[in-house]
C-alpha cells in the first residue's frame, strides 16, 4: 500500500516506520542521500510494490506483452536487477521489498557516480542515467526526449523538497530507530 501523502517525506516515514531505516542503511552503504532514493522511487513506481508498465491492448481489448521487464518499487529491468544482485552481493533481493529497492537505487546512483562522475547531489542527472542506462547517458540519448528532461527536473525538485522536509523531522526519526 503506497503512503497516503507521497509529497511529504516526514509523513511517509511516520506512516511506513521501517522505510526510514531502509533508506538510511542504503545511504550509509552507497553514499546516496535518502532524498535522492525516495524521489527516484516516487517517480518510478509511486511507491507501489508490484508496479509494472501497462500492457498494451490489441483491438482495444486483448492484453498484449508488456514493453519492458521493469518491475517493483524501483522499476528495475530483469537484467539490471540481476547485475545488481551479483555485483552488490544481494542474490536474494526482491523488487517488491522496499529495503532491497532502496539498496538497488542507491547502488545504481553510486555506480553512476563512480563510472560517470555524476555527483550524488545532482538528482536530475542521476535520474537521466537511471532511466537511460549508463551507455544511454554517455550517448546523450535523453537530449531528444524533452519529456524526460522535464521529468528529470521534476525528480530533482522533489529530492530538494524531500531533503528540506527531512531536515525538519530527522531528529524525531533518529530517536525512533
Amino acid at each position: 500500500m503506497p503512503p497516503k501523502n507521497p509529497e511529504n517525506i516526514c509523513q511517509i516515514f511516520r506512516e511506513k516506520d521501517d522505510w526510514y531505516q531502509a533508506t538510511l542503511s542504503s545511504a550509509r552503504r552507497w553514499g546516496v542521500p535518502i532524498a535522492v532514493q525516495m524521489a527516484i522511487i516516487n517517480q518510478e513506481s509511486s511507491f507501489v510494490a508490484d508496479a509494472q508498465p501497462p500492457r498494451p491492448l490489441i483491438l482495444g481489448f486483448i492484453p498484449w506483452f508488456r514493453s519492458s521487464s521493469a518491475y517493483g518499487y524501483p522499476q528495475a529491468k530483469d537484467e539490471t536487477w540481476a547485475d545488481y544482485q551479483q555485483k552488490a552481493g544481494n542474490g536474494w533481493a526482491d523488487r517488491e521489498d522496499f529495503a532491497d529497492s532502496c539498496d538497488f537505487v542507491a547502488w545504481y546512483c553510486a555506480t553512476s557516480n563512480r563510472k560517470l562522475g555524476i555527483p550524488t547531489s545532482e538528482t536530475d542527472k542521476l535520474y537521466l542515467t537511471y532511466h537511460e542506462g549508463l551507455g544511454g547517458y554517455q550517448r546523450s540519448s535523453y537530449l531528444s526526449k524533452q519529456w524526460l528532461l522535464n521529468t528529470a527536473q521534476k525528480v530533482h525538485q522533489r529530492a530538494l523538497r524531500y531533503d528540506a522536509q527531512l531536515a525538519s523531522c530527522r531528529q524525531e526519526l533518529e530517536q525512533k530507530n
